[in-house]
């Protein structure tokens, strides 16, 4: 049960003075968080903090006020200057004065009757606003105050500035946050005292007063104690989220995996290569955990190209040992066919055997395959999540193996393992996190970093280009490909829409088929799996040795001799998936390259993304500058991947109190498992406020 404290919090916007139903949807569509349905409670319009402020503090004369900062000038209307009948879209101005000169009170599509009773002639009056100068003139377009020296004594010298929608005024919004900051409740403090002292965080309830009731502007910088407060208070409910799901998928006794070792080594003898040393570490890590008999939730992060897949076939050796089966599910159906393709020689060698099961499945086939599932008779299982439907049964499930956990979220990761008895659950990604945002994705998961790339990889020479060179761009192709070379051509849409100039992948394939003829091939989403398979077979034999493909080739498509990717409008990527894209090339030991095509003129952001992309081919280091150029909502892509965006806090910013959030959220329930201490209890409100009512459902299923 939600403590009862909590009520007034949860109650609708609608209950506040001043917020009627229509209102009250103008604020649920602006502060709602998702999942709601655009129904706002109280707790969401205290959660809505200011943006910016209007500091009135600075009192100015016309011919002293700096330009672009708001200010408030007191002056004396003279005259109106109206437009003309034919000039109707002209602004009108007020034409305005003080000691040291004049100044055009600028509205656009004002009514004339409106203006005049706003500015009455020969009236002394106060404007804020900001002051531009135009011909040396100045200028205020649409002061955000007029009014009388009386007036301005009742208006707040500093005023917080929202996130707005339309029709909903400033205002409004203003006054039912007032409202909402009287429901706020006095709570019991949740964080650990030593944390309190140490970062001297004010109370909870203190902190939301002073970031709506500003009295300065600088108190909305992220580095100002209310404001950290409360970033950490939200990292805290995340994390005690998430320690709790760690908690439930802990608490499910495990087994120990892996006797000898002789399956491994048989399986690591069939490579064709060297372990590298991060493989190495990697690989020690998750058979210590495997070992022991408590379950394994790990999650192994390896940079483009450094060998997870090997790692994963090395761990389901081990499981085989055992005697227990191994799956690993893939995001699509092209990736696990490539896994199976992958894998399957290395298995036949290490005398472990392996299927494909696909949604293409269907019949006798299936069936057969169904049947030796649960008969035991396959070891190792790859596919999407046909391997999880209900026809599904495992002898002995013992290993589930996850690659690019990014697209599946904390409550898919519970449901993964259901069809064995608790199984290992190693999961995999090949997109480079900043730590930050491991700990605010998968803080319910040990991690390994795999470094390094295997020997002989040469590094991809990098350069950016302007459309403007896309001939000479096309005439390397032709001569690349003469010398038998295999390029990637990627475009960002599949087809041109009335509200993009992308130039789509379709288009692009007829227009290099006029230079190269069949040798051009195409890949996109919203071809059938059939026909992406046959596109890709026809890419890796050489039947076609130029495919133009949409980002479905992003992730995990594996055409070793393939040597160059030429990246249509680089610049509307972000860093991360650039550098996905780019593995697709350097995965043998031929140079590669990778051509940034850019539309010019570049904004700086984008100026910035493809530097780094020059400069380093560390996924790592190009995960942390993503974070600061794009923030983290984007950088998972927040949509697909399960995983929360903050409301209050900023990764980049409160970085620093992630892994304190993190490491109070394990110790308070290691020693308080079922938050029953008076502590404990302050938490459960902490858990409600910020929407993590599962955790909740969790600690009962516990």
């Amino acid at each position: 049960m939600r403590p009862s404290i909590l009520d007034p919090l949860f109650a609708s916007v609608s209950t506040l003075n001043g917020v009627g139903p229509k209102v009250s949807v103008l604020i649920g569509g602006l502060v709602a968080p998702p999942g709601a349905a655009g129904v706002a409670k109280v707790r969401d319009l205290l959660f809505h903090l200011p943006s910016g402020a209007i500091d009135r503090r600075r009192r100015e004369q016309i011919a002293s006020a700096p330009d672009g900062v708001i200010v408030t000038l007191e002056v004396r209307i003279d005259h109106y200057q109206f437009p003309s009948r034919e000039a109707r879209n002209q602004p009108t101005r007020v034409i305005a004065h003080d000691a040291s000169g004049e100044i055009a009170l600028t509205y656009f599509r004002a009514q004339s009757q409106w203006l005049e009773k706003l500015f009455p002639l020969g009236e002394t009056l106060l404007v804020s606003g900001k002051v531009d100068r135009f011909n040396g003139r100045a200028s205020m377009i649409h002061p955000d105050f007029v009014g009388s020296a009386e007036d301005a004594e009742s208006l707040p010298l500093v005023e917080p500035v929202y996130p707005m929608t339309a029709g909903l005024s400033p205002k409004v919004l203003r006054r039912g946050v007032a409202n909402a900051l009287e429901k706020l409740p006095d709570l019991e403090e949740w964080i650990e005292p030593s944390i309190l002292k140490r970062e001297a965080f004010p109370p909870f309830r203190a902190s939301l007063e002073s970031l709506h009731k500003l009295q300065d502007p600088k108190e909305l910088d992220p580095a100002n104690p209310a404001r950290r407060r409360l970033a950490y208070d939200e990292f805290l409910a995340s994390q005690l989220a998430l320690a709790l799901s760690r908690r439930r998928m802990k608490q499910e006794a495990g087994r120990s995996l892996g006797t000898d070792g002789a399956i491994r080594a048989r399986a690591e003898r069939s490579l064709p290569f060297q372990l590298t040393p991060g493989q190495s570490q990697a690989l020690a890590e998750i058979y210590a955990d495997m070992a022991s008999p408590d379950r394994m939730v790990r999650l192994l992060q390896g940079d483009v190209g450094a060998g997870k897949t090997v790692v994963a076939l090395l761990a389901m050796a081990a499981a085989k040992e055992s005697g227990a089966q191994s799956a690993l599910l893939a995001p699509t159906e092209i990736l696990a066919r490539q896994h199976f393709a992958g894998l399957s020689r290395f298995c036949d060698a290490a005398g472990l055997s392996i299927a494909l099961l696909t949604g293409r499945d269907n019949g006798r086939t299936r069936e057969g395959k169904l049947a030796a599932i649960a008969s035991g008779e396959i070891d190792i299982i790859v596919g999407t999540h046909a391997l999880f439907q209900d026809d599904v049964v495992y002898r002995d499930l013992g290993l589930v193996v996850v690659d690019e956990q990014h697209r599946f979220g904390v409550e898919q990761r519970l449901s993964l393992t259901r069809k064995g008895k608790s199984p290992d659950l190693l999961v995999m990604t090949a997109t480079p996190i900043p730590r930050t945002l491991v700990l605010a994705a998968f803080g319910d998961m040990d991690v390994s970093r795999l470094y390094g790339k295997p020997a002989g990889r040469k590094p991809i020479t990098t350069v950016a280009v302007s459309f403007d060179r896309l001939e000479e761009i096309v005439a390397r192709a032709g001569k690349a490909i003469d010398d038998g070379e295999k390029l990637y051509w990627v475009c960002p849409l599949v087809e041109e829409t009335e509200t993009s100039d992308l130039t789509a992948a379709e288009e692009r394939a007829e227009v290099l088929r006029q230079f190269f003829g069949d040798h051009v091939g195409l890949v996109h989403g919203r071809m059938s799996g059939p026909e992406k398979d046959a596109a890709m077979a026809d890419f890796k034999s050489g039947k076609t040795r130029i495919v133009v493909a949409t980002t479905v080739i992003e992730v995990g498509v594996d055409v070793p001799d393939a040597s160059i990717i030429v990246i249509e409008h680089a610049e509307r990527f972000g860093l991360s998936q650039l550098h996905q894209l780019r593995g697709r090339v350097g995965r043998a030991e031929k140079p590669s390259s990778c051509v940034l095509l850019y539309r010019a003129p570049l904004g700086e952001t984008a100026k910035a993304r493809l530097a780094v992309m020059r400069e380093t081919e560390d996924g790592f280091r190009i995960a942390e500058e993503d974070l600061k150029l794009r923030g983290e909502g984007d950088l998972l892509g927040t949509r697909q991947s399960g995983m929360q965006s903050f409301r209050i806090a900023d990764l980049e910013a409160h970085a620093d109190l992630m892994e304190s959030a993190r490491d109070d959220a394990r110790l308070l329930i290691a020693t308080d498992p079922d938050l029953t201490s008076r502590r404990g209890e302050a938490v459960r409100a902490l858990l409600y406020l910020f929407g993590k009512d599962d955790a909740i459902k969790l600690l009962r299923a516990g």
